[in-house]
């Protein structure tokens, strides 16, 4: 398995590859709000966590209307709980 890089601007691009095939609008995926959830939870909780939890943000965003906002709510909730975690 080879380690990959992803620089900011393919991060970008792989961003509108997914706008485009599954039909988002750019508040749809709020990149740096999905990153700073990961770290949050890498850092707060373990690395492994972080995707995981960025999948259950958007879960809960979806169950709950699938909103921009939605998701903001879900990632703050996350985030939350990450800082406070005790493991």
């Amino acid at each position: 398995m080879s380690e990959k890089t992803l620089p900011p601007e393919a991060l970008d691009a792989w961003a509108a590859a997914l706008r485009e095939r599954f039909g988002l609008a750019e508040e749809d995926l709020p990149i740096s709000l999905i990153l700073d959830l990961a770290r949050d939870v890498a850092v707060g909780v373990a690395r492994p966590a972080a995707p995981f939890s960025a999948f259950a943000a958007g879960l809960v965003a979806g169950r709950a209307g699938g909103s921009p906002a939605d998701v903001r709510a879900a990632a703050a909730a996350i985030t939350e709980l990450a800082g406070t975690w005790e493991n």
